[in-house]
């Protein structure tokens, strides 16, 4: 099981990189948002995968006897899920705001500092 866990999150992180790397503001937050959840996923697995045996460790003993999950991960992900949901509706909400304002999602057509139809500056002295 674990195996095909670990083949999924290469996917997701592919998939992640070539969507960042796109010149496109959508694809950039998808890939944004791909990429937390490989993350999240590789943090859960690196944790064990075991649903069997609940992370509890009776009284009497320090260490537990028997394998458990551990419970570490689970509170990580789950807390890096909240950030990364409200991350990705902060970009998502800036993004619209650029594309309100100029007009599109494209990043060489947002580039204000240096406009497509303004002069070259000149190359030697």
């Amino acid at each position: 099981m674990e195996t095909g866990v670990v083949i999924l999150i290469g996917l997701f992180f592919t998939v992640a990189v070539y969507l960042m790397l796109s010149k496109q503001l959508v694809r950039m937050l998808l890939g944004i948002a791909i990429l937390g959840n490989a993350v999240n996923m590789l943090i859960f697995t690196n944790g064990r995968l075991t649903r069997e045996v609940p992370p509890l460790i009776p009284e009497e003993l320090y260490t537990p006897a028997i394998a458990t999950a551990n419970p570490l991960p689970q509170a990580l992900v789950l807390t890096a899920i909240v950030i990364s949901f409200s991350f990705f509706a902060f970009l998502l909400v800036l993004a619209f705001r650029a594309y309100q304002e100029l007009g599109t999602d494209g990043v060489n057509e947002m580039r204000l500092a240096e406009p497509e139809d303004d002069q070259t500056p000149p190359q030697g002295y």
